[in-house]
């Protein structure tokens, strides 16, 4: 399946660029760029993920422990973006080849025209043969709208640009059945469908003081990427030639495969929002006309309001257990949606005075989870 990737999105953890966790491992940096180069030559497109920024600020800065004040954290990613990109650049022109920042929040996701505009300028600079590297925009980001770990970055980024793939690369040689820092017999899962509820009860917690994400994050990215059919490999960087090997046909790590249909752009887009204004609980009736019967959302299946939202912002739709089923764009605001909850349609006018739209959530533009 890798070997069929044309465009693949490549997510590098702290621990494969740093010296643990003491600035920048430039010879390691130079590695990952002589592979991704080696990929281009293959005739692959890559798109790169880079953790590092915080640990080369730290290290710039002279500070030992990583601060926990958010304005801190911001300024040492700050500094240290610097470093990374002049690393990355330095070692990608050795091979020819340009490189390019991008830099995203959560914010860039949500909002549809910045959404379409980074799609625009990433699949442009792959056209033009420039290898981005992307991070989170941590001089920027509050607890509200970042990602919160390179992992789900690296999942939105592939369903922004359709890719075929998405790396994972960690210190550990993939996801096992049981931790293997605990268990010395775990065995490693070699392939499974990224869907598979288990991988989550299989996947643990961080291992390293410098890492944020665990292989829970890694696992449900996965997942993420799978809805615009991407599949993924959870696979050791320490591995001689990993990307080329894996592009080349070898098994290495875990294989985390897409079975769904890839979602249409738009609803992709729906889906991939992180966090919503809202939540509206549903009947069972409502959840069966969504899932089942491929339905719009009506007022009367609405049980419950919860949140503040505005006209054609993005809300949840949860069933009567707190389940998540879908989430879509609002055409009443939550004001006016506790005040036609539970009614026909036919009674919007009279309770508002007017009527937009008889459907809450109309079904196109409506997700299912």
């Amino acid at each position: 399946m890798m070997s069929d990737a044309k465009t693949l999105v490549v997510k590098v953890g702290s621990s494969l660029v740093t010296d643990a966790g003491r600035g920048l491992d430039v010879a390691a940096i130079a590695r990952w760029a002589a592979q991704i180069a080696r990929l281009r030559s293959l005739g692959r497109r890559s798109i790169l993920v880079s953790s590092g920024a915080i640990a080369e600020g730290m290290q710039r800065l002279g500070w030992t422990r990583r601060p926990r004040a958010m304005h801190e954290l911001q300024a040492a990613a700050a500094v240290g973006q610097m470093g990374l990109v002049q690393c990355y650049e330095s070692c990608f022109r050795e091979h020819g080849l340009h490189t390019a920042q991008v830099l995203l929040t959560h914010a860039d996701m949500a909002d549809r025209q910045r959404y379409l505009n980074a799609r625009s300028t990433l699949r442009t600079l792959l056209g033009l043969g420039v290898i981005p590297v992307i991070n989170e925009n941590d001089t920027v980001v509050t607890d509200e709208i970042k990602f919160g770990d390179n992992d789900t970055l690296a999942a939105l980024v592939t369903n922004l640009v359709e890719a075929d793939a998405l790396v994972i690369l960690t210190d550990q040689a993939g996801l096992y059945e049981l931790d293997p820092r605990k268990h010395a017999g775990a065995k490693l899962v070699e392939q499974a469908e990224a869907a598979d509820p288990r991988l989550e009860a299989m996947a643990g917690g961080t291992g390293s003081a410098v890492a944020r994400g665990g292989m829970l994050t890694k696992v449900l990215a996965a997942k993420r990427a799978a809805r615009s059919g991407a599949h993924t490999v959870i696979a050791s960087g320490r591995e001689p030639e990993v990307l080329v090997r894996l592009v080349q046909g070898e098994r290495i790590g875990t294989l985390l495969t897409a079975r769904t249909v890839p979602l249409a752009a738009r609803k992709q887009w729906l889906a991939d929002h992180l966090t919503v204004s809202g939540q509206l609980r549903l009947d069972g009736g409502a959840v069966k006309a969504l899932v089942r019967d491929g339905k719009s959302l009506l007022p009367i299946g609405v049980v419950e309001v919860a949140g503040e939202f505005q006209r054609g912002e993005v809300v949840l739709c949860v069933d009567p257990d707190g389940r998540e089923v879908a989430r879509g764009l609002a055409n009443y605001s939550s004001e006016e949606t506790r005040r036609i909850m539970r009614r026909p349609s036919g009674e919007i006018e009279a309770v508002l005075g007017y009527v937009d739209e008889p459907e809450l959530i109309h079904r196109d533009n409506l997700v299912l989870l």
